[in-house]
């Protein structure tokens, strides 16, 4: 293992990845898919879950429950078809769970439960949120995008280009979303098979994430609240351009802590895992280090967001990395700004800037 922070945590299926179309088997009755994604993050998991439910004449059906989806492409259509032929043993897929509402997790959910004439299973502001982004003709871009990224301090031509034209970008990725949803909640129990899950609210990186932990089994399903390799996107946008995303991300993440330690995480990008403690405590010390890298470079000047890519990363961003480059510059500096460890203002040119409390 090359990767910092790797040898606190443990591998158990080694380098061994599910084939496109097919499935590696985690547990008894739960199933590892790995599908393709169109972008530096080039790839989601998917689970399978066996499963056992009445039907609405009270007989019991045996079949699956599928967590999270892939975006609404062909490519991911076509390895679906071929998990449907090849991975159920024959079995109907039952209902529909996604962790979050964003594409690569909620894309072909749509698509699924009309297929199997299956229910969605989401939280309530999920589902919400995903149905307003689909009507969206910002799409988390277009004109709105473009003035709130120059707002604070994004002056790349190509990449506010590439903003302004962004038009409708969630729903090019989604299917139609159901027009019924069964709600999840914190706390609550889902019985699937013969084990109980709890649902445990995340925020931060989506407005309502909802991971699953089943203590019979001591596995957790993480979706993309704790990642092996990377940390999940904690973004301001400018449909809430005043937000605290980082520090509910921060104390989301602290929750669990209250899991065992030996836990299974089966998480949305990278391989599972075991080591779930050192990989929470990592993360945090990870947005600890890169706010006192700001507080650091604030001792001297002012700061926009766009200032301050170049310290939260060091790799050269395309068009669509900036974009989450710069909801989360602008995250950790509202972290600051809401614990007044920096303050607020505009400059001479319109751009928002963060600064030292003024003696």
């Amino acid at each position: 293992m090359n990767h910092p922070h790797e040898s606190a945590l443990q591998y158990p299926l080694g380098e061994n990845l599910p084939a496109a179309g097919q499935c590696l088997e985690i547990a008894p009755g739960i199933k590892w898919i790995r599908m393709s994604l169109p972008f530096a993050l080039d790839h989601i998991n998917l689970w399978l879950l066996r499963d056992r439910q009445e039907d609405m004449y009270g007989q019991m059906v045996d079949g699956w429950s599928v967590i999270d989806c892939c975006v609404n492409r062909t490519e991911a259509r076509s390895q679906w078809e071929q998990i449907f032929a090849n991975e159920l043993e024959g079995l109907p897929v039952l209902r529909v769970i996604v962790t979050h509402m964003h594409p690569d997790h909620i894309g072909l959910a749509g698509w699924l439960c009309e297929h199997w004439k299956a229910p969605l299973w989401i939280s309530a502001t999920d589902y919400n949120t995903a149905r307003v982004a689909m009507k969206d003709r910002d799409g988390f871009g277009g004109e709105s995008g473009f003035e709130f990224y120059r707002l604070h301090g994004q002056t790349d031509a190509d990449f506010l280009t590439h903003v302004r034209g962004r038009g409708s970008y969630y729903s090019s990725l989604v299917s139609p979303i159901p027009e019924t949803y069964c709600r999840i909640m914190d706390g609550s129990s889902i019985t699937i098979g013969s084990h109980d899950w709890q649902c445990i609210v995340g925020y931060g990186h989506a407005p309502e994430h909802m991971a699953l932990y089943c203590q019979a089994l001591n596995i957790l399903i993480s979706g993309d609240m704790v990642l092996p390799r990377i940390s999940a996107n904690v973004s301001v946008h400018a449909s809430e351009p005043e937000a605290n995303p980082l520090q509910l991300f921060l104390s989301s993440l602290r929750r669990y802590l209250e899991l065992p330690q030996d836990c299974y995480v089966l998480p949305s990008h990278g391989k599972p895992f075991t080591g779930l403690h050192p990989r929470v405590h990592q993360l945090l010390n990870h947005h600890q280090e890169r706010l006192d890298d700001i507080m650091k470079a604030a001792q001297t000047r002012s700061l926009s967001a766009a200032d301050i890519l170049s310290i939260l990363f060091k790799r050269t961003l395309d068009p669509h990395q900036m974009t989450f480059a710069m909801g989360e510059a602008l995250a950790h500096l509202h972290h600051l700004w809401f614990a007044r460890q920096l303050q607020r203002r505009r400059d001479e040119h319109g751009v928002i800037r963060f600064q030292l409390p003024r003696k």
